[in-house]
């Protein structure tokens, strides 16, 4: 590679990693992501965590909901182990996202610190902004403006959990839970946002029904079943719809 190259190559991921960071300081994620953060940061506290204990879990978890997992756990008492893998379960839920994403997002040249550092960020809120805004990038710049939505979401989350740590004595606690609850409503919004297809909408409904349901009947790992019911009849209703074409 020539220096003009790499020079080029330079541009190219610095003005990817900008758009991206504008892109991410605009995204509606970002009133998502803080509402949910406070509440994190209150409940860190309340649990007796430090503030630079909520800030590492946020840079190094990521995810909302393992971070829940994690407080209320050690708060519990839990084993280590225990922790460690409820943890691990609740994240393996973003793997297929990351399958599904890099793939898009890689280009001829690109650097591997760039694309585990995408593969890090990927959460459901950057994930769901990269599927939506990357496609409309240069190749070359599309790993850089996907670790640029990521830096701001993390960043904005980052600052979120200090208030909410340092503000929690004066929160109510109905606000709190309130706040926790932003995620899951953001995300069915864009969910139902973006099902195009007859299968999305399956299985977007059959969550809907199955969940609550599989709860009040008190089957264990509902959340697993939910995803496998759900998903696997919107598949096969996918592959109906396309044989009778």
């Amino acid at each position: 590679m020539t220096d003009n190259e790499r020079g080029s190559g330079g541009s190219a991921a610095l003005a990817g990693y900008l758009a991206g960071c504008r892109a991410g300081a605009t995204s509606v994620f970002q009133i998502v992501l803080v509402g949910t953060y406070i509440s994190i940061g209150a409940l860190a506290h309340d649990l007796g965590f430090s503030a630079l204990w909520v800030v590492l879990s946020t840079l190094i978890v990521w995810a909302a909901p393992a971070q829940v997992i994690l407080m209320t756990a050690i708060g519990a008492g839990a084993a280590p182990l225990e922790v460690a893998v409820a943890v691990s379960l609740s994240g393996v839920r973003l793997l297929p996202m990351v399958v599904a994403l890099l793939p898009m997002l890689r280009a001829r040249g690109s650097r591997w610190p760039g694309v585990l550092l995408a593969a890090h960020f990927t959460a459901v809120s950057m994930w769901m902004e990269a599927l939506r805004l990357a496609p409309r990038r240069p190749p070359e710049q599309r790993i850089a403006f996907a670790n640029g939505i990521g830096s701001m979401l993390i960043g904005s989350a980052t600052v979120a959990c200090f208030v909410g740590f340092y503000f929690a004595r004066v929160l109510p606690e109905p606000l709190v839970a309130g706040l926790l609850f932003l995620t899951p409503m953001s995300f069915l919004v864009s969910v139902t946002r973006a099902s195009k297809m007859i299968s999305d909408r399956v299985a977007a409904a059959a969550g809907l029904v199955l969940s609550p349901l599989l709860v009040w009947l008190g089957v264990g790992l509902d959340l697993m079943w939910t995803g496998l019911v759900g998903g696997t009849g919107a598949y096969l209703i996918h592959r109906w719809r396309r044989a009778r074409r």
